[in-house]
Parts: C-alpha cells; structure tokens; sequence
C-alpha cells in the first residue's frame, strides 16, 4: 500500500514539475514575440504605365515605416508615407466648482468663477525619417516652392545611392538620381520617357547616337572592358558631345587609376573653349546667353548643363568601385577604375520625329522594342545608332539640321587629346 502511495506521490511531483516547464517556455516565446521586430509589408506599384514596377513582387516598406509606404512607381522604391498633421486636442469641458455652504446665513455670499484654462496649442509632429537616416546618406531638399507642405524640408539620400539623389516633391521623398525617366547610369541602363528600363551595351570606343533631333544631336563616347567569358564588352558612358543651334558642348569623366572625391574629374569645354568653375556647390558659369553651367550638390564631380528652352543634363563623374568589379565580375584592375558619367535628362521641346537610343522614347507613337519580362531587357541597334566621332551626325537615325559644326569631324580626334587640371584644379585644359 505504501507502494503505491509512493508512485501516486512521484507521478504528481513529475506532471507538476512538466506544468511549470511548459508555463516557463510559454512565457519565453510571448517575451521574444513582443521583442522582435515587426515584419515589413510587402507593397506593389498600382499603375500599369509602369509596367516594368508594376510586376515586381518584392518590394516592401522601408524599416522605418515597416507598417505604412507606398512605392512610387517613377522610381520604383518604397517611400514612407507621409502622415497628416494631427488635429489639435479639443479643450477640456469647463467645470465650476459648487460653491461652499456659508458659515453665516446673514452676509451674502459672492463667488467669482475660475478663468477658462487656454487650450494647448498643437505642435504638428515631423515627417518619419525615411530609411535611409541610419545610413547617413547626403542631405537633400526639396527646391520647388509650389509645394509648401515639403518645400525645403531635409531628407536623405537612400541606401542605394547615398550622395546621388534628388527629393520628388510630389511624394516628398528621396528618389535615386538613376531611377527616373530620362537617367542613363551604370552598365548603361536607360529609363525611357516611358519609365521602362532597358540596357544598350554598344561597343567600347565607340560613339553612338543617344539623341537626335532638328536642332539637338547628342552623341555618347563608350569605354569598357572585355570579359573573356561573354560575347560582348562590359561599357560605360564616359563622355558627350552635344549640339544645338551652331554650338558644341563636351563633357566628359578623365582617365583615373585610384578614385579621390575630392578631386575634379570633370573635362568640360564650350565651341572647343574649356569651361572653368570654381569648387564649390552652386559656383556658376555662362558662356553664352542661355546657356549655363553650374555645379550641383558637390564641390566636385557633378554639373547641370543647361540651355534655356531645349534641354537639361545633370552630368556625375563616378568610378567602378572594387565592390561592384567583384559583384558583376568587371574585372577591374588598379590601372583604371573607369570613371565614367551617370546621366540624367532633361528635354523641353523635342519633336515628336526624335530618335537615338534614349530619344526614341521620347517620340510620337513610340512602341517599347524592348523584350519585357526578363530581368535584363538589352535593346539592340548598334548599327543604326552607330556614329564615327563624337561630334559626327551621321548615324542612320540622325535629325539634326544645322550641318554649320564649328569642328570638324575629320579633324577633331577624340583619343588624341591630353588632359590636365588648371587654376589649382578649377578646370581642365585639353591640347592635341
């Protein structure tokens, strides 16, 4: 009998000793839920003019706002969602006091109420920061006055560009440089006027027609590097040279082994004439009525050029960085790292017969030729595209008008020329 007093005994200390354990792991898992953090939502662009957004599924909110973003389709990024101010506070009701029975019912009691408490004014609360806070990305604004609510409000660059990006206003957020209509960046990707990406490869040493019409031609100097183990080169944009009425513009990103920002990589030169701007961000030059051009957001490396009623280019010298050469296998070495430029477009009035690689898209009833639903759309055309100089207008597509060059084509050798800072390195001298 003992015995089994004993067995009863020891199985109750055992199913006691099994509820405690399981309260304890219970306890534990409740603890780290409410501990970890909240998993981002997953959000999708809701306009088909997008195309190329619209389909991917694997966007989701920034950490800052894991809960509450939207993509902007333009950019195809997740942004924060701005909240509305709050509403201020009501006041609270008004209570008076019941008034205190008097000690002698004789005199006649007087009573003066409270003063109303003044409500609390409402301090409307910032914007959340955007995601890219803790990564210290440049600080950006934006600069159009029309838009009161985000009109000089500070933000940072994104992640993925940290000192290249610009604010949209309309969404009031940071969007990268190279992910807007009109941006010709990298590998050379193209966001046509239709927001699709594709990727012209071209051929290193190359010029190709990017745009041309009746009084803009705009031509691209590729360079790059051959991979034994594809059939094509790996190539950048190193240089333009646009015309426009009977004058030539050149920009270009110098030759480098070792990359120091702080250092002007920039060749700029007007009819032939090199165009020297001090190192500071805003520092001006106009060399011609209309015609302006300005450094932007750096003390180096990144100028808008601009002419008044026909076009904008934001032009940044950039190098191939060890990270990325590992990442896409470029292969680059300690000889060069291939500065070459990041482009955004700007167009205010082309025709509606304009052509080149990025100008197509700019057209009248323009249709994409472009494969969708791969992950890298490559438009092909070399041959038509192909033009012999950097100043030549004779691609297949070519539009421009004005054959009054003020240098020749047979004359002008693009790879002949040497190049040096000046003015304690304001600016760049080029001599054959």
């Amino acid at each position: 009998m003992s015995k089994k007093k004993l067995t009863r005994s020891n199985c109750r200390k055992a199913m006691t000793r099994r509820l405690l354990l399981s309260l304890i792991l219970l306890l534990a898992v409740a603890l780290t839920a409410e501990g970890a953090p909240r998993k981002p939502k997953k959000v999708k662009c809701k306009d088909k003019k997008f195309y190329d957004c619209f389909k991917k599924k694997d966007l989701f909110c920034p950490e800052t706002c894991p809960r509450s973003c939207e993509v902007n389709c333009a950019s195809c990024q997740p942004v924060c969602s701005v909240p509305p101010l709050p509403t201020p506070p009501s006041p609270p009701p008004i209570t008076y006091p019941a008034p205190t029975p008097p000690t002698n019912p004789n005199p006649t009691p007087s009573y003066t109420p409270p003063q109303p408490p003044t409500p609390p004014v409402a301090t409307p609360s910032p914007p959340p920061p955007d995601g890219s806070d803790a990564a210290g990305g440049k600080r950006v604004r934006c600069k159009n006055k029309a838009y009161r609510t985000c009109y000089a409000m500070e933000h940072r660059c994104p992640a993925a560009c940290p000192d290249y990006c610009e604010v949209d206003c309309v969404t009031c957020s940071p969007v990268c440089n190279c992910n807007k209509p009109g941006a010709v960046c990298q590998d050379p990707r193209f966001i046509g006027a239709d927001g699709i990406t594709f990727y012209f490869h071209g051929k290193k040493d190359k010029e190709f027609c990017i745009v041309t019409d009746s009084n803009l031609h705009i031509n691209a100097h590729f360079i790059g590097r051959r991979n034994a183990n594809m059939g094509r080169d790996f190539t950048w944009v190193q240089s333009l040279g646009i015309l426009f009425d009977n004058h030539q513009i050149f920009v270009g990103a110098q030759k480098t082994a070792s990359w120091d920002n702080s250092v002007d990589h920039l060749d700029l030169s007007f009819n032939g004439k090199p165009v020297f701007l001090p190192a500071s961000d805003g520092a001006k030059q106009q060399p011609a009525s209309g015609v302006s051009v300005t450094r932007s957001g750096r003390d180096t490396n990144s100028v808008v050029i601009e002419v008044e009623g026909n076009f904008r280019i934001r032009a940044t010298v950039v190098p191939i960085t060890e990270k990325e050469s590992k990442i896409h296998k470029y292969g680059i070495t300690e000889e060069d790292c291939f500065a070459h430029l990041d482009l955004g477009f700007k167009f205010y009035s082309l025709s509606g017969e304009v052509n080149g690689v990025l100008g197509q898209t700019y057209a009248r009833n323009y249709t994409s030729r472009v494969k969708m639903g791969i992950d890298m759309p490559v438009l092909g055309g070399q041959r038509e595209f192909a033009s012999s100089s950097i100043y030549s207008t004779d691609c297949a597509v070519a539009r421009f008008n004005n054959t009054n060059s003020l240098i020749s084509s047979n004359t002008f050798q693009y790879a002949n020329l040497n190049c040096a800072t000046g003015l304690d390195g304001r600016g760049v001298v080029c001599k054959r």
